[in-house]
């Protein structure tokens, strides 16, 4: 199986055309004998593993706007990760996977727990030729030969199928896809999904934000949890969009939204959210989202901010609390969500401003007059003594 997959990787490697791809395959080529042929090198998986994760975040910040379409900062990764919490045992699916980080985080959380990595079941999905063959082989330098990671396009052609028809389900999804993808497969939706993942309605032709979340959900099991990065539209977005959100939360399915700081992610500068969907929702948690305001935590970078660990650490703190705390976190009931024609939108509810002091109106308006009478007195000083100096009649 080891070989086999070492086999795919070099044909497909082969045939990308990535600059980046093109720089590191013959840096990488001298080490990779070592899954095959031990004896060549003597380098740990978990140290070649480290290093290409390093590559591929080197690649993407080079790549700028690009490098967004293969890698997703570890921090927001670990962030969906310490929320969603994987476990031994469990399948973990990404069905955007890039370039395999929320997968692998997926393994490091285990790893960091002193659990059974080799028990979790990898399962991912990318239609990108190029960037499946960096996913493939980064799972592969981190000794992972039994992930399911295909290529094509998950909303047109997904391939994790139970049957024909029918949609396999995971205990755990992730996912940062694309946003708002205006060529996502609105014309093999919009006579209704052949999968069932538009129950909630067919989003709009040009914001496939909301069809990637419909395929995550019809992908978890009923115990299932979920985590997705988003852009802030899908929180207010009218028309199509407004009727899927309503579904989602009417069903009760929404957990948590927790919104992050601008500029973190490459190609865009625009501010994200977490969403958490939850099937098998605490009791404590049912009937009410938590909604938290992280836009102030970040560490502002020269060309791109980040999220410190301790950021990381409060964020999915909250999470975990799931209580009000003052200009950061808020329960709201869905009752109350309603009201408010089942808007999301995080300021609506958290708001990070400072407080403004309550105007007496009557007592600054008597200022004002106060302050007019003086302007007053001090000109008719002024002419006085003008004339006294010989100007002026």
């Amino acid at each position: 199986h080891t070989l086999a997959r070492f086999k795919a990787i070099r044909d497909y490697f082969s045939k990308a055309s990535n600059a980046a791809l093109c720089r590191v395959r013959p840096a990488l080529a001298p080490r990779v004998g070592w899954r095959c042929f031990p004896y060549i090198a003597d380098v740990t998986p978990d140290i070649l593993g480290n290093a290409y994760e390093y590559l591929i975040a080197k690649f993407a910040d080079d790549a700028g706007k690009k490098g967004g379409e293969f890698y997703t900062p570890k921090e927001v990764v670990r962030l969906i990760v310490e929320c969603i919490g994987p476990e031994e045992g469990m399948s973990i699916y990404d069905p955007a996977c890039g370039s395999g980080g929320m997968l692998l985080e997926a393994v490091h959380y285990l790893e960091k727990k002193g659990k059974n990595t080799k028990a979790l079941k990898l399962y991912g999905q990318e239609r990108n030729l190029n960037t499946w063959a960096i996913c493939q082989m980064n799972l592969f330098l981190h000794d992972i030969d039994d992930s399911f990671v295909e290529k094509g396009d998950t909303l047109r052609d997904p391939k994790h199928l139970s049957g024909t028809k029918q949609l396999q389900t995971f205990d755990r999804v992730l996912a940062n896809p694309p946003f708002s993808l205006d060529s996502w497969g609105h014309d093999e939706w919009k006579g209704g999904d052949k999968f069932g993942r538009d129950k909630y309605g067919c989003p709009p032709k040009s914001y496939g934000d909301l069809a990637f979340v419909q395929h995550m959900v019809a992908s978890l099991s009923s115990y299932g949890k979920m985590g997705v990065v988003l852009p802030h539209g899908i929180l207010f977005r009218g028309g199509a969009e407004a009727k899927i959100r309503e579904g989602l939360i009417r069903e009760d399915l929404i957990d948590a939204v927790i919104g992050i700081a601008p500029n973190l992610f490459y190609g865009t500068g625009i501010p994200a959210c977490v969403l958490i969907v939850d099937r098998h929702k605490p009791k404590a948690h049912k009937g009410q989202i938590l909604v938290i305001n992280g836009a102030k935590e970040f560490i502002e970078g020269k060309n791109q901010n980040r999220l410190s660990d301790e950021h990381v650490k409060r964020l999915a703190g909250a999470y975990h609390e799931y209580k009000d705390e003052d200009k950061f976190a808020r329960v709201v009931p869905l009752k109350e969500i309603g009201e408010n024609e089942f808007n999301l939108n995080i300021s609506r509810y958290v708001h990070i401003g400072e407080e403004q002091e309550a105007i007496d109106v009557k007592a600054e308006f008597a200022k004002l007059q106060q302050l007019i009478k003086e302007r007053d007195e001090t000109e008719r000083k002024m002419i006085g003594y003008l004339k006294e100096l010989g100007y002026g009649s």
